[in-house]
């Protein structure tokens, strides 16, 4: 059995943010047996980005039921299934979180459709759920409303059982999801707090000393390999590890200079440290402002090099910040203009795309 899910919040800090809407549909496999659909009271605002977004807003919401006054059909429909979502970390982790206010471990297994289309439909111009409908033929109606990708998702999800005909493919990567559980209760802890997104994260011991700074395309991913490798250093942060701390980053450029910058100002002894390189040339503008993916869709990264001097980045969520000079300045966080930081710079722009490069 399989449930596929969609959820939709108020937006907001991560790990606060409230369910607006859900939408469950359990799947034999054939069919859709089961459904729940709800609008949620989130006892919290709602961003006005997610607002505009979804249309949902608090007027919607006064006579909606509370989460935990629906938790309990939520447990009961998806008894026996597999959590199945276009992007299932987020919303599991938003589940769980619920789960976890109420007193109650929620777990399942889990299988995302994005990483399952990558497999079955390779080189497609974008797994984004809309896009990848469009790419495949899918009817696709109220956008970005929890029943309405729900269903999207559905009609891919089907799509995607008769391609992997022998399930191979959908039992390795729920087998995957298995391997979690093979880790200690205190390893497993700490990965149930870990974002499936980019960023670095912080290893500290009991002193509160940062001991191994890392990163990953995938945070969660990364330190479950991490907690489950059997080499010196892995097994050293294994014995050691008490906290794990993370930043989100948005995108490669911005996670190897940060790396790179945190593991030269905390010097954690399990880190190796990088080697020097040679001198990197000027860049090919003295005045730059590179504009590339931010952590979330309504942001975007900004990197500012002023006469040749790499000054730092930020996140910025509003054109005007990415574009207005002294306000730029104001927000951002500093880079130090080192050979390292300048060379993975130039790396990154002679092999990758970014947004927008403004020359000033």
């Amino acid at each position: 059995m399989y449930c596929i899910i969609d959820i939709e919040t108020t937006g907001g800090k991560y790990n606060e943010e409230g369910i607006t809407e859900i939408a469950i549909h359990k799947h034999d496999g054939l069919q859709v047996v089961d459904s729940f659909i709800a609008l949620i009271d989130p006892e919290k605002p709602i961003q006005p980005f997610v607002v505009q977004l979804t249309g949902i807003n608090s007027k919607m919401l006064r006579n909606a039921p509370k989460f935990y006054e629906v938790a309990k059909r939520i447990i009961e429909i998806m008894d026996g299934a597999v959590f199945v979502a276009h992007n299932v970390s987020f919303d599991y982790r938003v589940l769980r979180n619920a789960f976890k206010e109420l007193g109650y471990n929620f777990e399942k297994e889990t299988l995302d459709t994005i990483e399952l289309s990558k497999r079955l439909f390779p080189d497609l111009p974008s797994y984004s759920l809309g896009k990848l409908c469009k790419s495949l033929g899918i009817p696709f109606s109220n956008r970005h409303r929890a029943n309405g990708d729900a269903l999207a998702t559905v009609k891919l999800f089907e799509m995607l059982l008769a391609k992997d005909s022998e399930k191979h493919i959908i039992q390795e990567l729920i087998d995957k999801e298995k391997n979690t559980k093979k880790l200690s209760t205190k390893y497993v802890d700490i990965i149930a707090t870990m974002p499936n997104a980019m960023g670095v994260f912080y290893i500290y011991d009991k002193t509160g000393t940062i001991i191994y700074i890392g990163s990953g395309k995938n945070i969660n991913l990364a330190l479950n390999k991490l907690f489950l490798k059997e080499s010196r250093v892995a097994k050293e942060i294994q014995k050691k590890v008490d906290l794990v701390r993370f930043e989100l980053t948005g995108n490669t450029l911005i996670t190897k200079l940060k790396l790179e910058n945190e593991i030269g100002f905390h010097k954690p002894y399990l880190n190796r440290i990088s080697k020097k390189r040679k001198p990197a040339l000027h860049f090919a503008s003295d005045n730059m402002i590179i504009i590339t993916e931010g952590r979330y869709i309504e942001e975007q990264a900004v990197l500012l090099i002023e006469n040749n001097i790499l000054l730092g980045y930020t996140f910025a969520a509003l054109e005007f910040q990415a574009n207005n000079l002294k306000i730029l300045k104001t927000i951002l966080t500093p880079l130090t203009n080192s050979n390292l930081n300048r060379q993975l710079i130039k790396h990154h722009l002679l092999h990758n795309k970014v947004k927008e490069i403004i020359r000033f």
